[in-house]
């Protein structure tokens, strides 16, 4: 092919090119004036709907609880003995202090002995601005007492002891029986007033059994005499 037909077929290739061009304009100015989601929807297939996502469920929730301590009656000898728990936790003071409670009635779970019977029932609990908690007990917790002054004592400090030492802000404790305040449990205690906690009746550790091996005697220390 001479350069001279080579230089006329491209001639005429351009000039059908721009024969073309304004054939076709006017589609491609509608098209280019089309949204991208136009486009999208007009050359790709009809596309299933997607399900709808399960709703997850939602996650367990929890439940903060607190360590506090307990006293119960100690078996083997006269007095209190702590011991840890782990309740719910509550942003309601009196509320949290109905569970401790609640706590003492269901009993030890160590083998103590319960200073309340399985039968009391916590009625009410509110404080007062002084730090002053009344408890409402039902009645009860007088025909569980049997054991005269020492249980009696015992019962009423259980009580006193548990709120005070888990609760700073709580000074002093009344007990209420059925909605009014009584004079007494049993007739040995006074709880006409509200009572300060006694740690006096927490008991002391008790003393090692006497088939226990003695301990051997120290050696004597330099410079000192026997």
């Amino acid at each position: 092919m001479t350069s001279r037909r080579a230089n006329l077929l491209t001639a005429a290739g351009l000039l059908a090119l721009m024969a073309l061009v304004p054939l076709t304009a006017p589609r491609w100015a509608r098209v280019l004036r089309q949204p991208l989601t136009a486009l999208v929807e007009e050359e790709s297939p009809a596309a299933t709907p997607l399900p709808p996502a399960a709703p997850r469920a939602p996650e367990a929730e929890v439940q903060r609880r607190i360590s506090v301590r307990l006293y119960f009656e100690a078996g083997d000898r006269f007095g209190l003995v702590p011991e840890e728990r782990s309740v719910p936790f509550s942003s309601d003071l009196s509320g949290q202090i109905r569970s401790v409670v609640e706590e003492l009635i269901h009993g030890s779970a160590t083998g103590l002995l319960p200073p309340l019977a399985p039968q009391v029932k916590v009625i009410e609990v509110f404080v007062s601005a002084r730090g002053v908690a009344y408890v409402n007990l039902s009645k009860e917790i007088s025909a569980g007492l049997h054991g005269g002054s020492r249980a009696e004592l015992l019962t009423v400090y259980a009580v006193v002891n548990s709120i005070t030492g888990n609760f700073p802000a709580i000074k002093r404790v009344q007990i209420l029986v059925d909605d009014r305040p009584v004079p007494t449990l049993a007739g040995h205690v006074d709880l006409s007033r509200p009572l300060p906690p006694d740690m006096t009746f927490v008991a002391l550790p008790s003393s090692p059994s006497p088939s226990s091996a003695a301990s051997p005697a120290p050696s004597p220390v330099a410079g000192v005499r026997s």
